[in-house]
């Protein structure tokens, strides 16, 4: 009894500290659902939650939001563990799934709402992501400017449940949805086959 309970005590201790370990970033990239996949398969992430975060409107539902009339933006919170992926890694993988060029939305996304931003809620987080842009600026990959912003982030909304990991619970309609979208193909006219 006496190590069962010892047990039990030490794995309530280490479950506290990979929880004290976690950090939260938060990325729009148009269409939530694209984007948690890219981070939930990335090693270091715990989890990737489908919210909203940039507008005033306290807890938006998806239909306000998709109006475009409340200035939040889809977005994805990543938690992840630091000692396992860094955030300039959580940064390379925002900037190759999408499109930083395009200030009108993402894909057929179109509208403010499916526009890009790094929210950042640290000085560190808003350097790392300041410098992450520029190096993408002078790298000469593209002919256009990056039109991506970085934001400080005032708050984070989740979604409705049914969004969350939509690609994995519903992964036919989110395949069609993709596909027919143009992503992939922009894509990978944007940054090759990597």
């Amino acid at each position: 009894m006496r190590l069962t309970i010892l047990l039990l005590l030490s794995l309530i201790a280490l479950t506290a500290h990979a929880q004290e370990q976690t950090r939260t970033a938060v990325f729009a990239g148009g269409c939530f659902w694209c984007m948690e996949p890219p981070y939930d398969k990335l090693e270091g992430v715990t989890d990737t939650t489908s919210g909203y975060a940039g507008g005033n409107l306290e807890d938006p539902t998806y239909e306000q939001v998709s109006s475009g009339e409340t200035e939040h933006l889809e977005v994805v919170r990543v938690r992840y563990n630091p000692d396992r992926v860094s955030y300039d890694k959580l940064l390379e993988v925002f900037w190759r799934n999408v499109d930083p060029l395009d200030d009108g939305g993402q894909f057929c996304d179109r509208g403010y709402q499916y526009t890009t931003a790094v929210f950042t809620q640290s000085e560190s987080q808003r350097k790392a992501a300041e410098a992450s842009k520029q190096s993408l600026a002078d790298s000469g990959r593209f002919d256009k400017p990056i039109v991506t912003p970085i934001r400080q982030l005032e708050a984070f909304y989740p979604a409705e449940d049914y969004h969350q990991n939509y690609y994995d619970k519903n992964a036919i309609q989110y395949w069609f949805y993709r596909n027919s979208c143009g992503r992939d193909s922009r894509l990978e006219a944007l940054w090759g086959e990597n």
